[in-house]
């Protein structure tokens, strides 16, 4: 018979299936006596958990809700907090969303009446924002073993599959052996990456977790290094900008638009906005290439003065180059 404790666990999750367990049932399930079932039953009274017994000719056992939360050790406001995480699970790209919807099942079933008729009324629509364009989804077991190797501080080995060359299509190259030291697991877009000191190239790595087949066992324990500016979110934030990691785009320009500085200040989110009058301001923008910095800001449709530097000016011949080219009407055949 298993112990006590193993055998409370076991009982808990198959009430916790189901709302009405005939106790003959139930002990068949567990394999032990309807004595000791009675027991155990007991003992989550005792726990706090509110199982209670109803009489027939099956008589036996359900999981209630009570008046106040059994030892899963939440209050009201991280209950609540669950309940709306679990809701918007299917955003997260970990390929958890079965194990979200049973989950969030779970924890509403012992909820307190005033705690489920809160989440009840908050029906939350997730909409991912990749919708169009999939993300591939992360198996829940590998950002397990990501995670257990970020705790442990412990070497971890993998093979992983790299993104086919810029312009190319088709299947992602084949995957190469890699040996890091892990440092961070962070969720960035709707994706899943691993930040580590890569041994054999002696730098500072970002890795998809979709791209990574973990290879076991994990190597020995390392003392963390110090992440280029002490900060994880600034570290990911130059990695995605091109950068070195100090959190500066590379292409940095400066325009005189004619449009009030209202007007430009609404939507623009990291750049800075100057009034030089009731219609005219300065804008300075950054971005990662100089034709993406002079398309957004050519987007404002509206007169453009380049202060400078050159680098943007030529970047505004190249687009006039290419949309005069696309305004051309097809050659006749």
């Amino acid at each position: 018979m298993p112990k006590t404790s193993a055998r409370l666990l076991a009982l808990l999750s198959l009430l916790q299936t189901r709302r009405d367990w005939p106790g003959a049932l139930l002990a068949e399930r567990l394999d032990i006596s309807p004595r000791t079932l009675r027991r155990d039953v007991d003992r989550l009274r005792e726990l706090g958990y509110p199982v209670v017994a109803f009489k027939g000719p099956d008589g036996g056992y359900r999981l209630d809700a009570g008046t106040e939360l059994p030892p899963l050790l939440f209050d009201d406001e991280q209950a609540v907090a669950l309940a709306i995480a679990l809701q918007i699970a299917t955003t997260t790209g970990a390929g958890i969303e079965e194990a979200a919807a049973r989950a969030l099942t779970t924890v509403r079933q012992v909820m307190p009446a005033r705690l489920r008729r809160r989440i009840d009324t908050l029906q939350v629509t997730a909409v991912d924002q990749s919708a169009t364009r999939p993300d591939p989804q992360v198996d829940g077991g590998v950002l397990m073993a990501l995670g257990a190797a970020v705790h442990a501080r412990e070497v971890l080995r993998f093979d992983y599959t790299a993104a086919p060359p810029a312009g190319e299509e088709g299947e992602a190259v084949a995957a190469s052996p890699r040996r890091v030291q892990p440092h961070h697991l962070v969720t960035w877009g709707g994706r899943w990456y691993l930040v580590a000191w890569d041994l054999d190239r002696e730098d500072w790595r970002t890795f998809r977790a979709d791209r990574i087949i973990p290879r076991t066992p994990t190597g020995p324990r390392f003392t963390p290094r110090e992440l280029p500016g002490g900060d994880v979110a600034a570290f990911m934030l130059g990695r995605f900008r091109g950068s070195d990691g100090s959190g500066h785009w590379p292409c940095r320009g400066e325009v005189i638009l004619a449009l009030p500085a209202a007007a430009v200040s609404r939507y623009t989110r990291e750049g800075t906005v100057e009034e030089l009058g009731p219609d005219r301001c300065r804008l300075v923008l950054s971005s990662w290439s100089w034709t993406a910095l002079a398309s957004a800001v050519g987007r404002f449709d509206a007169d453009i003065e380049v202060v400078g530097p050159d680098e943007l000016r030529e970047a505004f011949a190249t687009l006039a180059r290419r949309y005069a080219q696309a305004a051309a009407p097809p050659e006749e055949s």
